[in-house]
């Protein structure tokens, strides 16, 4: 583990690393990936108990992460390299025909790091209610992570999976949303607005916590909270607020950055804004 840096500073490492990515592929999704940067920075480098020297897609004697919101696939492989999983000079390979670093994360070529391929938006919950009764079943004490996205939240196999947890009284998992109020067209009140997402969570029988997400304090009091609420009978929702495109002034707050790319140009500009903390792969 980076155990000489900070939270802040692996965090604009990342967020550094994705920039230059989407950039070198002339393609990716970098708005979500910034807006998620420190809820995954978090997640990663304090909260889950993993050993990445040791990772197993089975999942075994470790916590498990699960990305539901595939399309941003630049943050999960950034602080993957950075914790270790793989080399960090692979990252240049983000998008290449062949690559291990597809657009959308894929089991094929066996990456470590990658439980469940992911891309068709919906279907990452469902999938983590299984890993979750599964350790449950192998008596594993570990958890389950899973990250969505508010715009996929409009997905409908969002609530029936919603539906489910409660039902099967799935407490080992740990469900956040990077509410950035942001998709790929709008915002999520224009496109298809989700009403209170706090209380229709609270109201389909989780628990919900909501916390800032761009403070570290917040993210870590977050994830006490709901560490103390599991093993109760019931599953928990973290609802991140963030904003899409943090950390780079040209990128925050719309949607116009989802699925774009920087020119060459912009990307220096973005970089000036990002502190080179670990180094570039």
């Amino acid at each position: 583990m980076l155990t000489t840096y900070t939270l802040e500073q692996i965090a604009s490492q990342v967020r550094r690393d994705i920039i230059r990515m989407v950039t070198g592929a002339a393609s990716g999704h970098p708005g979500g990936s910034l807006s998620s940067t420190d809820i995954m920075t978090c997640l990663f480098f304090k909260e889950m108990n993993i050993v990445p020297e040791k990772w197993q897609r089975s999942g075994v004697n470790s916590d498990m992460f699960f990305l539901s919101a595939g399309h941003i696939s630049p943050v999960l492989y950034s602080i993957l390299a950075r914790r270790g999983y793989f080399p960090v000079s692979e990252l240049g390979s983000f998008r290449l025909f062949g690559s291990r670093l597809q657009g959308h994360p894929s089991v094929r070529k066996g990456l470590p790091g990658v439980n469940q391929a992911a891309g068709s938006l919906g279907q990452g919950l469902s999938v983590a209610i299984g890993a979750a009764l599964g350790k449950k079943l192998n008596g594993d004490t570990n958890r389950i992570f899973v990250l969505l996205g508010d715009g996929e939240s409009e997905e409908g196999q969002v609530w029936e999976a919603a539906a489910s947890a409660v039902h099967h009284k799935v407490d080992n998992l740990i469900a956040m949303t990077d509410w950035n109020g942001q998709q790929i067209d709008g915002t999520t009140e224009e496109v298809q607005s989700l009403g209170d997402l706090t209380a229709k969570w609270q109201a389909f029988g989780w628990e919900v916590i909501v916390a800032e997400g761009h403070s570290f304090t917040s993210i870590e009091e977050a994830f006490a909270i709901a560490n103390n609420l599991l093993g109760k009978g019931k599953p928990v929702m973290i609802l991140f607020k963030t904003e899409m495109g943090h950390g780079v002034d040209f990128m925050a707050g719309t949607c116009k950055w989802h699925g774009k790319n920087p020119s060459q140009e912009q990307c220096e500009q973005a970089l000036s804004q990002l502190q080179e903390t670990i180094g570039d792969y």
